[in-house]
Parts: structure tokens; sequence; C-alpha cells
């Protein structure tokens, strides 16, 4: 006689539109830093061009990667949380829009007080 396996029951999953709702509008916040990084660049090079100063490879990498970081954390967070329930997801964005948000303060008070390393 042989024993069965009970069988597993599978997990419920959120709807698409659900996810899709829950990841556009944390997209949004995750495009407003990226925005801003990018903006901040535009305005940084502008400003030292004209005092005749210009970023170093140090100074493009921090502003570029200032914009860059959202999207890739974006993408880790909708990647581990897209085959989750809806308030999974939603905790998972919010977690991953928090670290944005650390990593943003933590760029600017690097800029602003170190701002002569990044400029040659």
């Amino acid at each position: 006689m042989t024993e069965t396996a009970p069988p597993t029951q599978a997990r419920p999953h959120a709807p698409l539109w659900l996810i899709v709702a829950i990841a556009a509008t944390a997209g949004i916040f995750f495009a407003y830093a990226v925005w801003s990084a990018v903006g901040n660049l535009i305005q940084t090079v502008a400003f030292y061009s004209e005092a005749g100063f210009s970023l170093n490879a140090l100074g493009w990498f921090v502003w570029l990667f200032a914009a860059l970081f959202p999207v890739l954390v974006w993408s880790a967070a909708f990647a581990l949380g897209f085959r989750r329930r809806a308030h999974e997801l939603a905790l998972i964005m919010l977690g991953g829009l928090a670290l944005v948000a650390v990593f943003w303060l933590n760029i600017l008070s690097y800029v602003s007080l170190n701002t002569s390393s990044l400029l040659s």
C-alpha cells in the first residue's frame, strides 16, 4: 500500500490589475527620485561650469549612480514581490522606497560635505 502526499494548496496570488496598480503607484515615487538625481546632476554641471570647474569621474559616478539606484531597487522589489500577495508586494515596495530615501540622504550629505572631491 502506498501513501500519497497530501495535496498542496496554491497560495492565492493578487490579481494582475492590483499588481500593476501597486507597482505603478510605487514606481511614481521611485521615478521622482530618478528625476531629482538627474535634475541635481544638470544643475551641478551648469553651476560649476560657470565657475570654470567640471565634475571628475567620482562626481559623475555619484550622480549617475544616484539616478540608477532607484531603478535597480524598484526592479529588485518588483522581482521579489510580484508573485506574492498584494499587501506583501506593497510592503516590499515600501521597504525599497525607504532604502532609496536613505540612499538619497546619504548622497546629499556626501555631496554637500565633500564637494571639492567631486570637482576637477
